[in-house]
C-alpha cells in the first residue's frame, strides 16, 4: 500500500509536470498550427532565468518574472523570426525552429557556463507534504502538482469561455473575418506563441530545481513532450493530460518496480537457461527500459490510434 501511493503519486506529480511543459506546446500548435521544436530550449530558458532571479530577488518574484521574461523572448521571436518564415510554408518553420533551438543552447552555455546550476528548491516549499509509514512526500512534489492543474483549468476556461478564447479560435479559422471586425490577426498569433513559451518558461521554473539546470536538460525533454502531444491528439489540451499522466506514471513504475522480464518470468514458474548471455533481453530490468517506454507508447498509438488519445483541437 505505502509503495503503491507513493509511487503513484511521484508518477502523478512527474506526470503533471510533463503536461506543464507540453500544454505550451499543445496550445501553439493548435492555435497556430506550428509545431515549435524550440519548445524545450524555452523550458530551458525559463530555468535558467528563474536561477538568475532567484538568487538576486528570491524564488517567488522568480516564478512570476521567469514566465514572463520567456514570453517576452517567445514573443520577439515569433513577431521578428517566426512571422516572416511562415509564409514559405511548415517545412520553413520547423527549419526555423530547429535551428533556434540549438541557438538557444549555445547562448546557454555562453552566459552560464556548461556545468549544472546550484538552483535549489525554495526553503518554504523544502520538506515533507506528509508521511505516509516511514516514506514521505515533498512539498515541492505538491507544489507542482497544484501548479499544474491551475495552469489546466486556467487555460481551459480562457480558451471555452472567455472572450479572448473565443477570438483567437475565430482567428485561426477565420482570420479575414477577425480582420474585418477591426482586430489585429498578427498580434493576437504573437500573444498565443508568446503564452505558450511561458507555460514552458513556467515548467522551467519549477523543474529545473526538482530535477537538474543544466544546457542538456532541454534535450532530455525535448522528444518526450513531443511524444505526450502525439500521443494525446496533435492540439488537444484534454489529449495532452491524459498522456502526460499515462507516460508519467508508466515510467515512474517502470524504475520503481526495477525487475527484469527473466526475473519475472522465474517467479511464475518458467524456468529459463541459467546461461544470461543466451536472453539478453530477457535480464534487462524495467528501469534500464524506462527511458524507451514513451517511445514504445507513441509507435504503438500510431498503429492502434493515430488521431491520439484525443485527436480532435479543443
Amino acid at each position: 500500500m505505502e509503495f503503491t501511493l507513493i509511487t503513484l503519486l511521484n508518477g502523478l506529480s512527474y506526470g503533471l509536470l510533463l503536461f506543464l511543459l507540453s500544454s505550451g506546446l499543445t496550445l501553439i500548435f493548435s492555435m497556430l498550427g506550428v509545431l515549435n521544436f524550440a519548445h524545450a530550449s524555452f523550458y530551458m530558458l525559463g530555468a535558467y532565468f528563474a536561477y538568475a532571479i532567484s538568487t538576486r530577488l528570491g524564488f517567488w518574484p522568480a516564478l512570476l518574472l521567469a514566465p514572463l521574461l520567456t514570453g517576452l523572448l517567445g514573443a520577439l521571436v515569433e513577431r521578428f523570426g517566426l512571422r516572416h518564415v511562415r509564409r514559405h510554408g511548415q517545412v520553413a518553420e520547423l527549419l526555423f525552429t530547429f535551428g533556434l533551438s540549438y541557438l538557444i543552447v549555445e547562448l546557454v552555455q555562453l552566459a552560464w557556463g556548461k556545468a549544472a546550476l546550484p538552483y535549489a528548491i525554495p526553503a518554504q516549499l523544502d520538506g515533507p507534504l506528509f508521511t505516509f509509514y516511514a516514506t514521505t512526500f515533498p512539498i515541492y512534489r505538491g507544489f507542482m502538482m497544484l501548479l499544474a492543474l491551475l495552469v489546466l483549468l486556467t487555460a481551459a476556461w480562457l480558451l471555452k469561455r472567455s472572450r479572448i478564447g473565443l477570438l483567437i479560435q475565430a482567428a485561426l479559422t477565420h482570420p479575414q473575418m477577425v480582420e474585418a471586425l477591426g482586430h489585429d490577426v498578427p498580434r493576437i498569433f504573437t500573444l498565443v506563441f508568446a503564452a505558450g513559451c511561458s507555460l514552458a518558461g513556467l515548467a522551467g521554473v519549477v523543474g529545473g530545481n526538482a530535477f537538474v539546470t543544466e544546457p542538456g536538460m532541454a534535450a532530455g525533454v525535448g522528444s518526450i513532450i513531443f511524444v505526450v502531444v502525439v500521443v494525446g491528439g496533435l492540439g488537444s489540451l484534454r489529449g495532452a493530460f491524459m498522456a502526460s499522466l499515462l507516460i508519467g506514471i508508466l515510467q515512474t513504475y517502470a524504475v520503481a518496480l526495477d525487475v527484469s522480464l527473466a526475473s519475472a518470468l522465474a517467479h511464475w514458474g518458467v524456468a529459463l537457461n541459467p546461461d544470461a548471455a543466451a536472453y539478453p533481453l530477457l535480464q534487462l530490468t524495467l528501469a534500464q527500459l524506462a527511458p524507451v517506454l514513451p517511445y514504445l507508447l507513441l509507435v504503438l498509438a500510431m498503429l492502434l490510434r493515430p488521431r491520439g488519445l484525443s485527436g480532435v483541437r479543443d
